[in-house]
């Protein structure tokens, strides 16, 4: 057990928390020891009852069966990716940042009477990674199909709509928003380039945030570039030398996404 709290504790502190909410709030009820009804959002448990756990809960229930095993890779790999990457030594930021993404993924949602927040979430960090991702880099999906690092998002939405329908891919344009007004207020509209938005200044992380994570004052944006989105990027560069032997990517199934009271 030792072991294992070791190689937990080696996860960046963020990262740890998405990945270990996601578990948390997934199994207990995949084993029927929590209704599923007590973990989606509902506004008005939110602001009567003061249930205000399912704020964070409706982000982290997941779908049944290998697609749950699926989205927390890709929850896993994305955001460990950015944590590692854009917001190397910068967790606060990127706590700050999420914190405020989620929130706005929750505003966008309310036209759509959205109750689970998974899908727009990984959509949301996915989107932001794939736009900081190399300029040119390319991944293939299933070692199928190879596109552009930054369409992957949309590929995955495109797999959510075939395989759940449309209302599943509607709930998840809300992520891409997000992420789209994330990549651009924060890092700057210039694909892996190093100029910063306009909200540059916003997502730093206030000095109490950043105590509680102990870094140090000297937080900036981070511009250190990743491989985008929770998949195995194929720079330019490196077309040319794959031979036989050719780089695949980690290949996302959506779901068809968590069904109450089954």
């Amino acid at each position: 057990m030792d072991a294992i709290a070791a190689e937990i504790k080696k996860i960046p502190p963020v990262t740890r928390f998405l990945t270990i909410s996601l578990v948390s709030v997934s199994i207990p009820v995949f084993m029927n020891l929590i209704s599923p009804y007590k973990v989606v959002y509902f506004w008005g448990a939110v602001s009567t009852k003061f249930e205000i756990w399912r704020i964070w809960s409706s982000f982290f229930l997941g779908s049944r069966g290998l697609s749950f095993i699926f989205e927390t890779i890709m929850l896993y790999r994305t955001s460990n990716e950015l944590e590692d990457g854009p917001f190397a030594r910068k967790s606060s930021d990127y706590a700050l940042q999420l914190f405020v993404a989620c929130g706005s993924i929750i505003i966008t949602s309310i036209p759509l009477q959205t109750m689970l927040f998974l899908r727009p979430l990984l959509l949301c960090i996915v989107y932001l990674s794939s736009n900081l991702a190399p300029p040119g880099a390319q991944t293939s999906l299933y070692g199928l199909i190879t596109i552009p690092i930054k369409y992957f998002p949309y590929a995955l939405l495109g797999m959510d709509l075939l395989m759940a329908g449309p209302g599943a891919a509607a709930q998840a344009i809300p992520g891409a928003i997000v992420g789209h007004l994330w990549w651009m207020g924060v890092f700057g509209t210039e694909l892996g380039g190093t100029q910063g938005g306009v909200l540059t200044e916003w997502g730093r992380a206030p000095r109490w945030l950043r105590s509680w994570f102990g870094e140090d004052g000297s937080s900036t944006t981070g511009r250190t570039l990743n491989s985008g989105g929770g998949v195995n990027v194929v720079p330019p560069r490196a077309r040319a030398e794959e031979g036989a032997n050719p780089n695949t990517t980690f290949g996302h199934r959506w779901g068809t996404g968590q069904r109450l009271g089954n």
